[in-house]
């Protein structure tokens, strides 16, 4: 066995295993991170196949990009892991239906890729001028010249979907708490401090104290007061 196809089989398990762990592990957080681990591994065997192109894009744009934006919203967020998995079982059916029919396209259109006798050539010959063109180049050509205005389309949704996700963060929350590093940094002493000056010794005030006799005290002084016969 070649190398290519040991590294192919090793990116393949790790790949398998960590889009596994995505759909099992309990923190949404860990689940990130593996799913950054399987695109990792996808873009190993990418490079493999000698797609250059998309091997660093899913790095770049997914790993880069994406999973880095899933991954601060999900530590942003406050998830109830238990209210989550209340329904999860009465989903299973359903859920477990769709995963067969994705399943079972996959290995249709996968099987058809495996009978090939020959390798996918990673160079384009011109046939008029005797030429190669690698793949990234004629995909950079046909994607700004064919394709320009759809691309431009979608740079313009993107931008608007990074003011929006901004404008959001930035917004005052008034069930959370946070902290205003520029206020912190212009603090001063006298906004931390107030001094109040006060006497040292207060006088006190002349109070008469009376000291009322109760009514059977006062009968049991008379009662003995009596002159005895």
């Amino acid at each position: 066995m070649d190398p290519q196809s040991v590294l192919f089989y090793v990116f393949s398990a790790i790949l398998l295993v960590a889009a596994f762990r995505v759909i099992t592990v309990s923190n949404p957080v860990h689940a990130a991170l593996f799913l950054v681990l399987s695109f990792f591994q996808a873009s190993g065997i990418w490079m493999l196949l000698e797609a250059e192109f998309l091997s660093i894009t899913l790095v770049l744009v997914y790993v880069g990009a994406v999973m880095v934006l899933f991954l601060f919203v999900v530590m942003m967020l406050d998830i109830d892991i238990e209210a989550m998995r209340r329904g999860f079982w009465s989903n299973f059916p359903l859920a477990a239906t769709v995963g067969s029919v994705i399943a079972l396209e996959l290995a249709a259109v996968l099987m058809g890729g495996f009978r090939l006798s020959r390798p996918a050539q990673p160079l384009i010959t011109d046939t008029l001028t005797d030429v190669q063109y690698s793949n990234t180049q004629v995909l950079g050509i046909s994607l700004y010249t064919d394709y320009l205005y759809p691309l431009e389309l979608a740079a313009v949704i993107l931008l608007v979907a990074i003011i929006a996700a901004i404008a959001l963060t930035l917004r005052d929350r008034k069930d959370s708490k946070y902290q205003n590093p520029s206020d912190q940094v212009r603090v001063r002493s006298s906004d931390r401090l107030t001094i109040v000056k006060m006497q040292a010794v207060q006088p006190v005030a002349d109070q008469v104290v009376v000291h009322e006799v109760p009514a059977s005290g006062a009968e049991g002084q008379n009662k003995d007061s009596e002159p005895k016969k």
